[in-house]
Order: structure tokens, then C-alpha cells, then sequence
């Protein structure tokens, strides 16, 4: 009769082996995660840089109101334009980082096999690594729009949120408004994290991970603007990324939203299926 893992290891939980609090601490320290940290924190500093050199980007006398020509109105207008420029490819950055490099990593420095002989299960490996890489790609969608947000409010004042549509939001309205937003772009870029995962678990280079997540989803922006393709452009996620400026309407519109989270949601949970049953089978040698 052959010995069960518990009776040859008295005591041991494989729930217990590679505790989030143990992997996030690992993925706190490195290097990285203080770059994407301090570029993120940069970009608001960037634009409002921009903004000072360049002056006021209001009044170009079309009758108009964009996110861009109202950017210097309010820190919410500022929130806001920052959100705009940088969810199409910064935002897709740090994402596939975080999720594309976590197991990829482990096995270009030979430390992945250590790891699932210490022994910590295959599923269990992989879900801790995707929980903290969605953590901590959320945690840059937050630092974002709240680093824009106080220095907007410290460049501009804390006022109402301008609307492209016209009319405006009062502050407290507008700040759970923003906050729908930064959480529509996270779920959004689920789909660059669900690829990103699934290209972690099938090449031992993080750099081919990564710019691959990134590469794919440059692709399906460029497939987006495509017109000939018609009504297949909804299928593609990059078509509701910005489906997020329907919240800042008087009335927010909230169909965009559910379609565009529907169809990053599908994808992702496909993507890590694929992951999840092909590392599975996949026979670990670094």
C-alpha cells in the first residue's frame, strides 16, 4: 500500500506551503515592483509639468470640451486626463509585470523546481503567484489616479469634474465616480493579466512573457481600428477600454461597461484555465 504525503510528512498543510504574505513580501522587494512604483508616482508630476510649460490646453474655440482641454480645471479633471493617457499602454505595463514575470522569473533563476519540491502543489504555486500579481496590479491602478489626484488638487483645487458632454460633477460626486473608473480599467486590463500569466507558465524567460502580454495587446488595439472588421471589433477587449467615459456623463451609461467587462473577464478566466492545466502537465526542469 503506498504512503500518503501526510503519513511521510507528519504535520504537513498543503494549504499552508507559500503563504501570499511570504510571496508578496518576495515581490515587494524587487527591484521592479520600485520602478513601476516610481513611474507611476512620476506621471501625474510629468503632465503637470506638461501643462505648465505648455499652458492652459482649454480653449481651442470648437464649442468643445475634452478631458485633455479641461485637465488643468480641477484635480478631478486632472484624475481624469491622467486615467485617459495612460490606460491605452502605461497601465498595460505594469500589469504584464506583474503577472508575466512571477513564475517565468522563478524558472530562469533554476528556483522553480526547488520550489515545487519544498514541496508546495502545482495549483497551489500557481494561485498565490496569480493572487499576488493581481493585488499588486491593482495596487497600480489605485496609485495612479490617487497620486494624480493630490497633486491635481494641489496644482488646480479640489472643485467639480468638468464633463466632456458638458455640465459638470460636484467633487464628492465626482470622486466615486473616478474611483468606478480606476476600477473598470483594472478590470479591463484582466485580459493583459490573463495572458500574461498563461505565457509565465509556458516559457522560462520573463522578458518573452511580458513583451509578448504587451506585444498581443498592442496588436488587438491595432486590430480595434480596423473598421473593416466591423461588428467583430467587439469581440476584441481593447474595443471597450475606454467605455469607462460613460461614467463621466450626468447620466453614467453603464451598458459599455458590463459588455467590455464581460469580454476581459471571459478571456481572463480562459487564459488562466489554459494555465492552470498546462502547467499541470508541464514537466519542471529549472
Amino acid at each position: 500500500m503506498t504512503a500518503t504525503p501526510a503519513a511521510r510528512a507528519p504535520g504537513y498543510r498543503p494549504r499552508r506551503t507559500l503563504p501570499l504574505r511570504v510571496e508578496a513580501r518576495r515581490q515587494l522587494r524587487r527591484r521592479r515592483t520600485l520602478v513601476v512604483a516610481a513611474v507611476l508616482t512620476l506621471l501625474p508630476c510629468v503632465l503637470l509639468v506638461a501643462f505648465a510649460v505648455g499652458g492652459d490646453p482649454g480653449g481651442r474655440g470648437n464649442g468643445r470640451i475634452t478631458l485633455m482641454d479641461a485637465a488643468t480645471a480641477s484635480g478631478a479633471n486632472f484624475t481624469a486626463t491622467a486615467l485617459f493617457v495612460s490606460a491605452g499602454f502605461l497601465l498595460v505595463v505594469p500589469v504584464a509585470l506583474f503577472c508575466g514575470d512571477t513564475v517565468a522569473s522563478e524558472a530562469s533563476w533554476a528556483s522553480l523546481r526547488y520550489l515545487l519540491a519544498a514541496p508546495v502543489p502545482r495549483a497551489r504555486l500557481l494561485l498565490s503567484k496569480l493572487t499576488v500579481g493581481l493585488l499588486f496590479s491593482a495596487a497600480a491602478m489605485l496609485l495612479l489616479p490617487l497620486v494624480a489626484l493630490g497633486v491635481g488638487t494641489a496644482a488646480y483645487g479640489w472643485g467639480p469634474l468638468q464633463l466632456p458632454t458638458g455640465g459638470a460633477l460636484p467633487a464628492g460626486q465626482a470622486a466615486w465616480r473616478l474611483a468606478v473608473v480606476a476600477g473598470y480599467v483594472f478590470v479591463s486590463q484582466l485580459v493583459t493579466a490573463g495572458l500574461a500569466f498563461w505565457l509565465s507558465t509556458v516559457t522560462d524567460a520573463p522578458l518573452g512573457a511580458v513583451g509578448g502580454a504587451v506585444g498581443l495587446t498592442i496588436a488587438g488595439n491595432v486590430l480595434d481600428q480596423v473598421t473593416a472588421l466591423g461588428g467583430w471589433r467587439e469581440a476584441l477587449p481593447a474595443h471597450w477600454q475606454y467605455a469607462w467615459v460613460d461614467a463621466l456623463q450626468p447620466r453614467p451609461e453603464w451598458s459599455g461597461m458590463i459588455q467590455g467587462s464581460a469580454v476581459s473577464v471571459s478571456c481572463a478566466l480562459v487564459l488562466c484555465a489554459l494555465a492552470f492545466r498546462g502547467f499541470a502537465r508541464k514537466d519542471v526542469v529549472s
